[in-house]
């Protein structure tokens, strides 16, 4: 049986005030960086249950991230490597950060889409067993996840990073490279407000379905969401 891919987890370090800053106006910087935290703690658990011992987390941070403490605790707690994500553009830095690792095969995933189920992350690093390009479609016209399997591929040069056409133009890029790609589920990010409230309606219809038999994909993210007041508490 072969090994699943490296899951590579890349995130910043949530800092008061400098991470999740368009919720600040509804929560504060405080509550806006513990969401950031547990979308964080969320994804890592859902890695290390896919691929335990293959974990890499890739942070930013406002300092060299061996030296944050909250990077160090989770490296620790999920049994993870721990890299720098390096200065530059986001598509240089997911560059940088998959390169040394595609050759064996590498699934690269952000953390804005905690509620995302751990079945998603698992076809994912199935499909990467198969194809040599994989991506993980978000509703917001983006991707949460590329996964990559031998040469790294020219897809994060010449993208306008936030716009709603950043999947269709990474999409032409490989089709003129000659390229093709194998898409996973498509799952919502949260980045705004109304984000938020989508995500607390579809956690309470998922936490009230007594037909569900998976395992909850974001506790920690719910647990915030349970202090804030946004979500009720389970009986």
């Amino acid at each position: 049986m072969s090994k699943p891919p490296l899951l590579i987890v890349f995130c910043r370090e949530p800092i008061p005030g400098q991470t999740k800053t368009r919720l600040m106006t509804h929560v504060g910087a405080r509550d806006s960086a513990a969401l950031a935290e547990a979308f964080i703690i969320d994804t890592l658990a859902k890695a290390a249950r896919i691929a335990p011992g293959r974990v890499i987390i890739a942070g930013t941070a406002s300092g060299p991230v061996e030296r944050s403490a909250f990077f160090r605790k989770a490296a620790q707690r999920f049994k993870a490597k721990l890299i720098d994500q390096g200065k530059g553009s986001l598509g240089s830095r997911m560059a940088r950060t998959l390169a040394p690792f595609a050759g064996e095969g590498a699934l690269l995933i952000g953390t804005d889409l905690p509620s995302l189920p751990l079945s998603a992350l698992d076809e994912l690093s199935g499909l990467l067993a198969r194809r040599r390009l994989v991506f993980g479609p978000s509703l917001d016209g983006g991707y949460y996840a590329i996964g990559v399997r031998g040469p790294m591929p020219p897809v994060f040069e010449g993208i306008r990073w936030g716009t709603a056409r950043v999947l269709e133009s990474t999409m032409l890029r490989l089709k003129r490279a000659g390229l093709t790609a194998a898409l996973g589920p498509v799952w919502h990010d949260v980045d705004r407000w109304p984000d938020v409230m989508l995500l607390c309606e579809y956690l309470r219809r998922l936490e009230s379905d007594p037909r569900r038999r998976s395992p909850h994909p974001c506790p920690a993210t719910a647990c915030v969401l349970r202090r804030l007041g946004l979500l009720a508490r389970r009986r």
